[in-house]
């Protein structure tokens, strides 16, 4: 994305995290469309091919690869890109992806999008598997994956990015033309980068439960890194722009490390059984935050709401009083969300006026997993499942109708009857801001395209010349305005950390719900001594 974007974003996390739920903006219960409005969408909603959708969107990754493409690849316009990524620094860099509409690879939100990804394929393999995406599936979280390996090369060592946002976007060109510095950014004990190390261990942690049945010993490989990485990440805490400054204007951590170090514990214990990752869990507690506030958005920067959710699951499985509030917490994100949350005048879930929909999809990630844990929840939960927002029950059916509304929203059921897909219907945005979609493919033009070279391209009032396919943009503003041109980045954006989240809420909505699991012994108990009992929580900090 564009720079300048993640001061927009501090605006928003101020409000997610610092403002008590009665504190932010309601939606009116008034604001109710009228019925022959409300036909109409159903009637549109029932058109939508979900299962196209699902594949479309996980062939979005095809598009954002960097590297040697395989024989494998199906796009007809992409070519290979950055094949010497990390070679001066003696490490093989090529592969990831692009993070959007430009050809930086920022390991940051690259991390996110494997964790997403990967959590995909955890909630809904079987979904995947029936509607034929499964080894797509498989096959993004794996590029994404072992980009991630190859960027750890010792236990205390990660490339966090490749290339430089501020020469990138000072030109417009092919990422199989890359002309600006692809300098490999590197952090160590000397120059340290919690988030994008602790965000690195979750995805390789989620990646090895993905490959677990499939490929064994990849998987322990990944888990050898994501110990490692969870250990690198905690023993030197440090904000990682600190060591990366560059990254500041672009991928900015306005919610500090905390989150990724919870998120990441979480992921490590799910996939391990370890006690020790439980432990840590519970012993830092406080100093976590994951207990403390209430959230309301879920992204690339803030994991609260997906690590109160995994969380909420453990206390689900056997009631363990030291995890109680990560399942409160989780509930009130639910009534932050599907609720209290703010919605535009045609139903779209609003949190910011930039990228929108890269929250939309990564909430509705969270709230589906959430609402299939609940319902999975043994009969010892009791009343641990119910949700009581104010004088509002909210049951996992509201949960799930809300999910869908949003995915139909994306999909094209919106006042613009536009799908913020793109490739998905007949009517979709045709100026997606986006360099390789917007200039000759490099199998059709082969002659170099520098720097300045492309401008024209950008300027140009005509629409892209390669179809994007399955990428989710930025999407409209609060009144569901939208301007469908090259320069709105605001809007016209993609975003792997938008496609990620909504391969898993695509899978569920055509799926339908996860197959019951064969009930099993408890896992491994912690070792700590039991935990006092619970004391009522404070409420969140008013903005002053």
């Amino acid at each position: 994305m564009e720079s300048l974007r993640s001061h927009v974003f501090l605006v928003v996390l101020l409000l997610a995290v610092a403002l008590p739920f009665s504190s932010l903006p309601q939606r009116s219960s008034a604001a109710k469309p009228p019925e022959s409005v409300a036909v109409t969408a159903a009637a549109a909603a029932a058109r939508l091919n979900y299962s196209e959708a699902l594949e479309k969107c996980i062939f979005f990754f095809q598009l954002q690869r960097s590297g040697k493409l395989p024989p494998s690849q199906r796009s007809a316009w992409r070519g290979d890109s950055g094949l010497t990524d990390g070679k001066a620094e003696g490490v093989d860099l090529s592969r990831g992806y692009f993070d959007s509409g430009d050809n930086v690879k920022f390991g940051f939100p690259l991390a996110f999008t494997v964790t997403a990804l990967a959590w995909s394929v955890v909630e809904y393999g079987a979904q995947l598997k029936a509607l034929g995406q499964i080894k797509a599936a498989r096959d993004a979280v794996r590029w994404g994956a072992h980009y991630f390996v190859n960027a750890h090369p010792k236990p205390n060592v990660l490339y966090a990015q490749v290339g430089d946002g501020q020469s990138d976007h000072s030109c417009w060109e092919r990422p199989e033309d890359m002309g600006t510095p692809r300098t490999a950014y590197r952090l160590d004990a000397q120059h340290p980068g919690t988030e994008p190390a602790a965000e690195a261990a979750a995805a390789l942690a989620a990646s090895s439960m993905v490959f677990g049945k499939t490929d064994a010993n990849y998987s322990k490989s990944l888990l050898t890194h994501a110990r490692q990485l969870f250990n690198f990440a905690k023993r030197y805490p440090k904000k990682y722009t600190d060591s990366i400054p560059s990254a500041s204007a672009f991928y900015n951590s306005y919610s500090g490390y905390n989150d990724e170090l919870l998120w990441a514990a979480a992921w490590l214990y799910r996939a391990t059984r370890e006690a020790r990752y439980l432990d840590y869990i519970v012993t830092h507690e406080k100093d976590l935050g994951g207990t403390q506030s209430s959230v309301q958005i879920f992204s690339w920067d803030n994991k609260y709401a997906g690590a109160q959710v995994l969380l909420a699951k453990e206390y689900l499985a056997r009631q363990d009083p030291s995890l109680e509030l990560y399942l409160k917490r989780a509930k009130d994100f639910v009534c932050g969300t599907v609720v209290r949350g703010v919605r535009t005048p045609g139903g779209m879930l609003f949190l910011m006026s930039w990228s929108n929909l890269q929250y939309v999809t990564a909430v509705s990630m969270a709230l589906s997993v959430l609402a299939d844990y609940l319902d999975a929840a043994p009969a010892s939960a009791g009343n641990a499942t119910a949700i009581q927002c104010d004088a509002t029950n909210v049951t996992t059916t509201n949960i799930r109708r809300f999910v869908k509304r949003q995915t139909d929203y994306i999909l094209g059921v919106n006042p613009k009857k536009l799908s913020y897909m793109v490739g998905f219907s007949a009517s979709y945005p045709q100026r997606v801001h986006h360099r390789g979609a917007s200039l000759p493919s490099i199998k059709k033009n082969k002659t170099l395209i520098g720097c300045n070279d492309g401008w024209p391209y950008f300027q140009a009032k005509a629409p892209n010349l390669n179809v994007l396919t399955g990428a989710v943009i930025g999407g409209p503003d609060s009144t569901d305005a939208f301007r469908d041109e090259r320069d709105n980045y605001q809007q016209c954006e993609p975003s792997t950390s938008i496609n990620a989240p909504f391969v898993g809420v695509l899978a569920r909505v055509a799926g339908g719900p996860p197959t019951p699991s064969k009930k099993t012994s408890p896992p491994p108990a912690s070792t700590r001594a039991p935990p006092p009992p619970l004391k009522a929580p404070s409420p969140p900090a008013k903005r002053k």
